[in-house]
């Protein structure tokens, strides 16, 4: 074991960008567990302990950030010094924001209506839209376009919780 890296990439050997090869990823972590995972130092000193899991504490944190399509992009900007701004930065283009309302108001009429499959239209309708957006937040990610890439993080974290809360009501109809 070396120092630790705080740069995710370098840590599984891939390349900084966000289209990833998830064969490359999973392999790499694996590779990472089984030269740090805590059991092999059982016997270790106290130091190298916490060494190793310090190691194994940051290949999980690595793995289930670069694995997530929207962590990842979002790691990307922050390597690049881009603060997303999700928690203080709401504004977004006036089309999404149109979109997003129609959106929240379907989703209230579905639960009004207690209709599971208009809440199943829109997740099917979320899900090709989210792809579409994701494409798109690759190419500007790897041609270095930062702005509209944060946008279009933010426009998938909402997105992200509509399909939460979409999920929530299905389930909250199917146990009721």
């Amino acid at each position: 074991m070396s120092s630790l890296t705080d740069n995710y990439f370098l840590l599984f050997e891939l390349p900084q960008r966000f289209a990833i090869d998830m064969t490359a990823l999973e392999a790499a972590y694996r590779a990472v567990q089984s030269r740090v995972h805590p059991d092999r130092f059982a016997r270790a000193s106290d130091a190298e302990k916490r060494v190793a899991m310090q190691w194994a504490a940051q290949a999980n944190a690595a793995f289930q950030t670069l694995r997530d399509p929207l962590k990842r992009a979002t790691y990307l900007l922050t390597l690049h010094g881009i603060d997303v701004g999700a928690e203080n930065n709401t504004a977004m283009a006036p089309d999404f924001l149109m979109q997003q309302m129609e959106w929240r108001e379907a989703i209230d009429d579905a639960v009004s209506a207690r209709n599971i499959g208009a809440l199943d239209a829109l997740a099917t309708d979320l899900r090709a839209d989210r792809a579409t957006r994701l494409a798109k937040l690759g190419d500007w990610l790897d041609s270095a376009a930062w702005r509209p890439a944060a946008e279009a993080v933010r426009q998938l974290m909402f997105i992200s919780r509509a399909q939460q809360d979409i999920a929530q009501r299905i389930e909250d109809f199917e146990n009721a």
